[in-house]
Parts: structure tokens; sequence; C-alpha cells
């Protein structure tokens, strides 16, 4: 049977931190406040020259150097982003630009927080048509350009940064095991981000106040626990594997109240969860796959480790990914 492999693995964060001692200066909050309720004390914030593209461009390099192949050796390029530099060309055709991989389509995935695990999704499709294929998956982040920084309850949360990873086809008994998706459309409300505003007067919305995040997090929380549990498990079920066959849990970073209580309902043990939390703050659809490659390059990912990755995000959706690596 084909699987889709990971060849390698890449990302790029920006050099500026901001702490929470910064932020005590910019709005009424305070370090112990921000710590206890989501977990960060840091989170990287993107400089001129350090737009999506840039950064998403950065990872795959990365990951390409890691897979010992060139820019001219890729077919095509995935990249999940909520925060693009521009509504048209794709946030991938400029990273297909920037790395000269010619020969590479390019599409952009939109899936907010869960950006990249429905990347590999896709890639996997593509894979198992033509096993052969070598697509660059990348989920890459801009959110301080999406912040409202004067609304504590959000700005404290997010980060920039970009992962990457190099997959193909193998015939070996490792890759992509298991996969399950799920989204709903209807509970958008509580986590969204308005467009720039229409020039189409007829369409323009009245409610839309600024192209920033908004969200209810007490109602989030809820769903995104119980979500990713429900998709856990459907992969897990998919293979006939049990929570303790899994060697390394690499969830969305989004908030260590919801990482503590998702580790609690799976009965995992919290040291085979990776948390970087702490230092980058939710960088959305470039959590995982910053994760998953300081995870990689730290040694904590051995050959026939079962990896499992999950993410929730806003739309809503949802869903999670096995690997045996």
């Amino acid at each position: 049977m084909n699987r889709m492999v990971v060849l390698g693995t890449g990302s790029a964060l920006p050099a500026k931190v901001l702490s929470n001692a910064d932020l005590e200066k910019m709005v009424d909050t305070s370090d112990e406040w921000i710590t206890t309720r989501t977990g960060i004390k840091n989170r990287r914030i993107a400089v001129q020259g350090e737009e999506t593209s840039k950064l998403a461009t950065l990872a795959a390099g990365r990951a390409l150097e890691m897979a010992k192949l060139s820019p001219d050796e890729i077919d095509m390029i995935i990249v999940g982003t909520i925060t693009p530099d521009m509504g048209m060309p794709s946030c991938a055709c400029l990273v297909q630009k920037e790395l000269g991989a010619t020969r590479a389509f390019a599409l952009d995935i939109n899936a907010a927080c869960s950006g990249f695990v429905f990347c590999l999704d896709v890639a996997d499709k593509y894979i198992k048509a033509d096993p052969d294929m070598k697509i660059l998956v990348v989920g890459a982040e801009t959110l301080s350009s999406r912040v409202n920084w004067e609304d504590r309850n959000t700005c404290v949360l997010f980060g920039d940064g970009a992962g990457a990873c190099l997959v193909t086809g193998t015939t070996e008994h490792r890759g992509m095991l298991a996969s399950k998706l799920f989204s709903d459309g209807s509970l958008y409300k509580l986590l969204y981000m308005d467009n720039v505003p229409s020039m189409n007067k007829n369409l323009a919305s009245q409610d839309n106040d600024g192209s920033y995040i908004k969200m209810a997090g007490r109602d989030v929380f809820k769903y995104a626990v119980r979500s990713m549990d429900m998709a856990i498990m459907n992969v897990l079920d998919q293979v006939q594997v049990s929570v303790d066959d899994i060697a390394l849990f690499i969830p969305h970073q989004a908030n260590i109240r919801i990482l503590k209580s998702l580790g609690e309902r799976l009965g995992i043990a919290s040291e085979k969860v990776y948390i970087n939390l702490d230092k980058y703050g939710n960088t959305s659809a470039a959590s995982i796959p910053i994760a998953l490659d300081e995870a990689n390059r730290e040694g904590r990912i051995n050959a026939g480790d079962l990896v499992l990755l999950c993410a929730f995000g806003g739309g809503f959706t949802w869903g999670a990914t096995l690997f045996r690596w």
C-alpha cells in the first residue's frame, strides 16, 4: 500500500519577541493573568521583510534542505494560512516564486488553525494518485496583522511564524495511516475574522468594524476539547490502535487549559504531549508544523513511532492525522 511519508521538516520564526511584560504596557493585563489563563509567556511578532510568504519560504527551504531536495524537484506547494500577504495571488504562489520551484503548482487552504492538518490531507490524496510527487506542505501566519491590540482577551494569544514539511509516497510500512477532517459553519460567529471592507456598497457588511480576529473564548473552549477528542478517537479507531500506543501527540498550540483538558480526557501521559505554546503563543496554521519540526530536530520522534496531530480552528474546522514515522 502506498502512503505519504515526511522526508523533511522546517520552521521559521520572527526574531522580535513580545513578552507578557511588554503587553502589560499596552493593555490592561498582567503576566500572571495571561500565564494562568493561556500558558503563554512570549510570542514572536513579524517586522518588515517577514511577511507570511517570506516566513513560509524560509520554513519550506529548511524542509527541502533536510530532505536533500532542490526547489526544481517540487511538484506542488500547499500553504495553510488565514493571513496571506494579499488577496491575490495566493501565498503559495509567492512561496513558489521565492523558492524558484518552477515545476510546481501552488494553492492556499483557509481552514484557520486546522489549516496544516487540512493541507496534509489534501497532499495525501495527491500522493495516493501519484506516489512519486514531491509536495511542500506549509502552515504560515502573521496573526499580528489581524489582532485588535486593544482587546486583551485576544491580543495576548497570537503570534507569527511558519512551519513546513516535504512529503512524498512510500510503499514501506510507515507514513500517514489515517486522517479525518470536520467542519461546522453554523458556529462561525464564535471565532471569525471579517474581510477588508467591500468596495461594493451593496455587499458591504454593516457589522464589519475591522478585519481582526473576534472570539467567544469560553464557547470555543467547550467545542474545541470535545471536537478534537472525537476526531482523535476516529483516527485511532480507523487503524485499531489505542492512545497508549501513541509515542508523541502534537496538538494545535491554542491554550494550555485546552491542551490539559484534552490530555486528561484522552488519558494520554503529559510527557507524550509536545508543547511550545509558552514560547510562541497561538500561531494558527503554523503551530503544528513548527512544533513538529522542533520535535523532529530535538530527537523526540524516532523511526516507527506513532505521531498524532490534531487541531481545531475558526469556521469551525477540526481534524486529526496519525503517522507512523
